[in-house]
């Protein structure tokens, strides 16, 4: 390329070779250079006198190369400097900015605009200090991208992530491959690398990552809430690093990619994360523990062992119970819905946001931090966990009319009444459920007493039914004797009015057995 130079050091070897009488035939063969790159230093060597007296120094050189001048070429881009400066401001990559210069005369080639474009945006270099901290003072944590698992059998697969906690002063590690970024998996994982070291660090150094739980914990007060009480159970600080500036936590910047590279590259461990984990497990104790590491220049689990363990804080004495937390609404059916999963709450707050905890085994749900609300954690989507309680009364008896409720209530209120509501339940195929509900409905207007009567002349008279009921009820008739109950009563007195035998009533159904409709309509 036009305009380029030899290194110094080399320019000194070829004066060195010229003072002492090499031909440059000689020189472009040990040096492998061409003759006419020889022949310009030897020309530079005359016109500066280095071929008499001493072999100049380096520094001399450098200064000579300095001011002589050198042919540059000058990039196309450069009339289009302009141009190109707007479309920057824009936001409008190289690519772009070369296909809207094409179409406005440029004749130049991508990487020239390429090149311009770097030239006019280059930045000074900017130092960097390196930090160290004392042992136990602080570890540092991260997400990366995990390998897919494969399902070998379905040949399903699933995005994993790994995570990384990196002690500061010692870089032991503890890794862990996980299937989500929830506030669940996050505490959980920082629970188990307490566990692995067998203490805590006073100092917790995370990301905020585009995706990850970390950023919600300083935009989300629910996450941040979970996150903090944590931290208060375990005792550490959390201490963010600015966005945007990795290099604030390189140790475990470093050793996420050390873990992808070497402890997750080209291991295949199946569906499963146990097996990963368990080898993670002995990697960070048996490979990444055992290295020899370049900026400490120490092996980091003999320097944990040494220097760390005994300066991190002691484990409590109880272990944190880890949450998911979710702020959730109380629909006006009376639910909140976690994970596509329902679970009701009390009617009186309903349009309210409450709290869910979503435990292991248990979801709890709070409002204004009074807890309302516990339940089993639901096993399946779509299931619904409900407390009968939480309903209006009004609106319960609907929900509790299932034959076993119903079949109970009609105990309570009478023999009659079961057996009615007994019968119609066993009716099939016809659905009597709801003509059950009606039926016990009817002590609450009419009071059990008339009801159990009702039923017990509907039951009489083998005549069952809502509708019956009701009619029974309404014209009172549960308050007047049925005829088996006049029969039973004994003989009819003697002061009753048109008392005839039995035998005359005997001789009235012979004769309407007997009687010729036929002839009766001949002599009309």
């Amino acid at each position: 390329m036009a305009g380029r130079r030899k290194a110094v050091e080399d320019v000194r070897e070829i004066i060195r070779r010229l003072q002492m009488g090499q031909r440059i035939k000689e020189i472009r063969r040990d040096l492998k250079l061409a003759r006419n790159t020889v022949r310009k230093y030897m020309h530079l060597a005359t016109k500066e006198g280095w071929f008499q007296g001493a072999l100049p120094s380096a520094a001399e050189i450098e200064a000579a190369l300095e001011r002589r001048p050198r042919a540059v070429t000058e990039s196309k881009a450069l009339a289009f400097e302009g141009r190109i400066r707007e479309l920057r401001g824009k936001g409008v990559e190289a690519q772009a900015i070369f296909q809207f210069l094409a179409k406005e005369g440029f004749s130049g080639s991508y990487s020239s605009v390429k090149r311009f474009v770097r030239k006019v945006e280059a930045k000074a270099p900017e130092a960097v200090l390196r930090i160290e901290v004392e042992a136990g003072a602080e570890a540092q944590v991260d997400f990366g991208a995990g390998p897919r698992l494969v399902n070998l059998v379905t040949g399903e697969c699933r995005k994993s992530w790994v995570f990384v906690m990196t002690l500061g002063h010692s870089r032991h590690q503890y890794v862990e491959l996980v299937l989500d970024q929830k506030v669940a998996t996050w505490l959980g994982c920082h629970q188990r690398a307490f566990e692995f070291w067998g203490g805590v660090p006073k100092r917790v150094v995370l990301d905020n990552l585009a995706a990850a739980i970390t950023k919600a914990c300083f935009h989300d007060p629910v996450v941040t809430t979970a996150y903090r009480h944590f931290a208060e159970h375990y005792g550490f600080l959390i201490a963010p690093c600015r966005p945007r500036t990795p290099q604030h936590k390189g140790k475990v910047e470093s050793g996420v990619r050390y873990a992808k590279r070497n402890a997750l590259a080209g291991q295949e461990f199946g569906w499963a994360l146990g097996p990963w984990n368990e080898h993670l497990r002995r990697w960070c104790l048996e490979v990444a523990g055992v290295r020899m590491h370049g900026t400490i220049q120490e092996r980091p689990l003999e320097l944990f062992e040494k220097a760390e363990k005994g300066a991190l804080l002691r484990l409590p004495p109880d272990r944190y119970e880890v949450y998911e937390p979710k702020q959730a609404k109380l629909h006006s059916d009376c639910h909140v819905v976690f994970e596509k999963s329902f679970y009701s709450a009390p009617h009186r707050f309903i349009g309210q946001e409450l709290l869910v905890k979503a435990y292991a085994g248990r979801v709890e749900l709070y409002f204004r931090h009074e807890r309302v609300a516990t339940h089993a954690r639901a096993v399946r989507r779509g299931q619904r966990l409900v407390l009968h309680d939480h309903f209006p009364p009004e609106k319960l008896a609907g929900l509790l009319a299932a034959p076993t409720r119903l079949r109970e209530q009609a105990k309570g209120i009478g023999e009659a009444t079961f057996q009615v509501v007994d019968q119609l339940l066993r009716e099939r195929p016809v659905d009597r459920l709801r003509a059950c509900m009606g039926i016990v409905r009817l002590a609450g207007k009419y009071g059990e007493g008339r009801l159990e009567a009702a039923c017990a002349r509907a039951l009489n008279y083998d005549n069952l039914g809502y509708g019956i009921i009701k009619r029974i009820l309404h014209l009172g008739l549960d308050l007047t004797p049925s005829q088996e109950e006049l029969f039973t009563q004994g003989p009819v007195p003697k002061t009753a009015a048109y008392a005839r035998p039995l035998s005359d009533l005997a001789a009235h159904f012979h004769r309407s057995k007997t009687w010729n409709w036929s002839d009766n309509s001949a002599q009309n």
